[in-house]
């Protein structure tokens, strides 16, 4: 079953942080070293200087690393800049935000913490792959410090909406935290302190399973952190702070749920003219050139179409090499004459395993791990930035030919159905936005206290 409880957050002390936007911070694995330099620069108290971006470089995790985070995180706590709330409660967490169309929209969560169970028991369900290599960094910083900067992002079914309804019946007076993000997006926090209403949400979602949106890493280490208290103690109780882990929870059923699409930028190592790749996939696909205006204005009709589309598979093609733009609609039962023994139907359906295993694999001779291993494939959520760096890449090298593939956001349906199922999506199959906040809310372990 699953298992949540109240948490005493730690956070920003309002009365020492003038300015909250100069403090928060994207979650750590979409930082860049460029953008990782602009956050520490912002304030000496920017959680970028605590939950430290992903390092994969062996010489790079030394103890020396993470010992001078776990003195900055206690030397904040001293100086007051971090505060503890007085008591426990689960967090309401809004987001308010607008869609690259335009359109505004308020996605709806809490913060808590959650039982951990291992993926096995059916409790917590993932739908990608975890590397040791990333949790090993995250198992470091977290045990150092005794502390969980970021939540785990994810979903439960509620088609009523009831869990929300009844957490909103409680929210009173300011948010406790009101920021915004870079993206000009709306990040507003309460907590909930109600006995009673807390119980009740636990109750109701005991029997549901939760299934991880973002956050497949942070969720491993924690199961790791819990084996390794296991090692270190003896055992871990079922009361104990290392057998949960802070999750924001959303109904996947929430209005303001957004998958954007990922969009790929493909480096094929070799030249190949327009005419041979066209020629290749229209045994594939209904291929169907888009013309009149504008690179920029190409892409846009070609978006619009992919979104008023709702029955068969679809993707926008460009080629910077001829300044063409594409519509690739997938032929009815193909997916099932070529990939049926390698994939079950779970995964056949989804946009971004055809793009691979059909358009990269077979049409383009571009198998997985030469793509993985020669970074053949660039991930870009922007259209208009995956855009200018296919006309950059067409310009500075003519040994290889980019191609840009236009994407469809994976469907919640979708997610669920391969978690349900045990499988794993393709690399960057989901982009749930907005992303949240590093630094709203931090969970500090304290191994004497109880959870519950």
């Amino acid at each position: 079953m699953a298992r949540i409880a109240p948490l005493r957050g730690l956070r920003y002390n309002l009365a020492k942080i003038a300015n909250m936007e100069e403090v928060v911070s994207p979650p750590y694995d979409v930082i860049d070293p460029q953008s990782q330099k602009a956050l520490a620069r912002k304030n000496p108290y920017n959680m970028i200087h605590l939950d430290l971006t992903k390092s994969l470089a062996a010489e790079d995790l030394t103890d020396e690393r993470y010992q001078q985070v776990r003195d900055t995180f206690a030397d904040w706590q001293r100086k007051d800049i971090l505060i503890r709330d007085s008591g426990v409660g689960l967090y309401l967490y809004f987001t308010e935000y607008t869609l690259p169309s335009g359109r505004k929209m308020i996605r709806k969560g809490f913060i808590s913490l959650v039982g951990l169970a291992e993926f096995s028991e059916k409790v917590i369900k993932p739908h990608e792959k975890t590397f040791k290599n990333v949790t090993s960094d995250r198992l470091r910083l977290i045990d150092t410090c005794q502390a969980q900067f970021s939540p785990i992002f994810s979903l439960y079914s509620d088609s009523e909406g009831w869990a929300m309804a009844s957490l909103q019946e409680h929210k009173t007076g300011e948010p406790l935290v009101d920021v915004c993000d870079h993206d000009g997006c709306r990040h507003l926090l309460w907590q909930v302190t109600d006995p009673g209403i807390i119980a009740g949400i636990q109750a109701f979602l005991a029997d549901r399973p939760f299934y991880i949106a973002d956050g497949h890493h942070r969720y491993n280490t924690s199961l790791q952190l819990r084996e390794l208290m296991r090692q270190r103690q003896g055992k871990v109780t079922a009361d104990s702070p290392y057998d949960y882990t802070m999750m924001y929870l959303c109904g996947m059923e929430d209005e303001g749920l957004s998958v954007l699409p990922t969009h790929r930028l493909v480096h094929i190592p070799y030249l190949i003219s327009l005419e041979a790749i066209t020629a290749r996939m229209a045994d594939y696909f209904i291929v169907e050139e888009i013309n009149g205006g504008t690179r920029e204005l190409l892409l846009e009709q070609v978006l619009s179409r992919m979104d008023e589309n709702n029955s068969a598979t679809m993707f926008g093609f460009y080629h910077p090499g001829s300044d063409r733009c594409f519509l690739l609609t997938q032929r009815s039962g193909v997916m099932e004459t070529t990939c049926s023994d390698k994939h079950p139907e779970a995964l056949r359906d989804l946009d971004v395993t055809v793009l691979s295993e059909l358009v990269l694999e077979c049409i383009l001779n571009l198998d997985h791990g030469q793509c993985e291993r020669d970074n053949l494939i660039s991930y870009y959520p922007d259209p208009d930035e995956a855009l200018d760096e296919a006309v950059k890449g067409c310009a500075a090298d003519n040994n290889s030919t980019p191609l840009l593939f236009l994407m469809n956001p994976t469907l919640v349906s979708q997610v669920r159905r391969v978690a349900d199922e045990s499988l794993v999506m393709p690399h960057k199959s989901t982009y749930f936005y907005p992303k949240l906040l590093s630094g709203l809310l931090i969970n500090q372990i304290h191994s004497d206290e109880k959870v519950g």
